[in-house]
């Protein structure tokens, strides 16, 4: 089954990416969020990434309003009524999303298949009150999308071979690399990116050494093109923590207990990057 006509519910950083470039690709793709500001946000950040690339000569002014014309933004989900393929790509929250799978599944017809951008929760428990537990299947993206080619492809327990097979055609079709996960706790690489950030914040807590210090030495001495804990401020601490807490309740393994500078973090409301505060202070920059 080809995919034609893509969905993407969430117009934050991600879910912007994943519309661009399906537009990119020459997908007709249907953007939608709850408010038109935040669609209006997502459309003016691919202008800019796209008058960047005619600035460059990657693309020409042409190709920039083909793309344009790919998009259509919507605050009404029953838009999504006629996609192929529709990835959720909200708050991750494990019951809002269950709620907006439900949702769709009263909107979209039987054929289409439903995704989740979700970066470590269970697509199985996801998919067991959707209605269409065969067509549901993880899609996990990074950030930023329309620069990072992985996507990693997770199964739930019901999801059908065919529903598998078009979501790596999917990820093929907009010059993604797929490779398939098994179902756990973080998938493949948050399964091991999360434990590591973790680390460097108990290593912060213990005073080891300054967050500066901890970066440079992990770029220096591990070739990481950034620091742990610069990381973290630009992921969210606040998601961050919920993901870590989110291991250790399903793992029930000591090496995934959240480290307490991440609490301290969040319960100051330092969250990193977005709320101009975290390891770092980003409110002179």
């Amino acid at each position: 089954m080809a995919i034609n006509k893509l969905g993407v519910l969430g117009a934050g950083t991600m879910g912007a990416g994943i519309a661009q470039v399906g537009a990119q690709s020459g997908l007709q793709v249907v953007l939608i969020d709850l408010e038109q500001a935040f669609l209006d946000r997502a459309i003016k950040g691919m202008i800019k990434n796209w008058d960047r690339d005619v600035s460059k000569g990657k693309i020409t002014e042409r190709n920039k309003a083909d793309f344009l014309n790919n998009i259509t933004t919507s605050t009404h989900n029953i838009d999504f009524q006629d996609c192929d393929l529709v990835i959720e790509v909200i708050v991750e929250n494990i019951d809002i999303k269950k709620k907006a799978f439900k949702d769709l599944n009263d909107i979209c017809p039987p054929q289409t298949v439903i995704a989740s951008n979700t970066s470590g929760f269970s697509i199985t428990e996801i998919a067991a009150t959707s209605g269409r537990p065969d067509k549901i299947v993880g899609m996990h993206f990074f950030n930023p999308v329309p620069v990072m080619k992985l996507v990693e492809v997770i199964p739930g327990a019901d999801t059908s071979e065919e529903t598998v097979e078009l979501a790596m055609e999917a990820c093929q079709t907009i010059g993604k690399k797929a490779i398939r996960a098994k179902e756990a706790p973080g998938f493949i690489v948050n399964r091991i990116l999360v434990p590591y950030l973790n680390d460097a914040a108990t290593a912060y807590q213990e005073g080891v050494a300054s967050a500066e210090e901890i970066d440079e030495a992990m770029k220096l001495g591990a070739n990481m093109p950034i620091g742990p804990l610069a990381l973290c401020d630009l992921v969210g601490i606040d998601v961050l923590l919920m993901v870590i807490e989110y291991f250790y309740k399903e793992f029930g393994d000591p090496k995934f207990r959240p480290s307490l500078a991440l609490k301290q973090k969040v319960r100051a409301g330092h969250y990193g990057v977005k709320s101009g505060k975290g390891f770092y202070d980003y409110s002179k920059k």
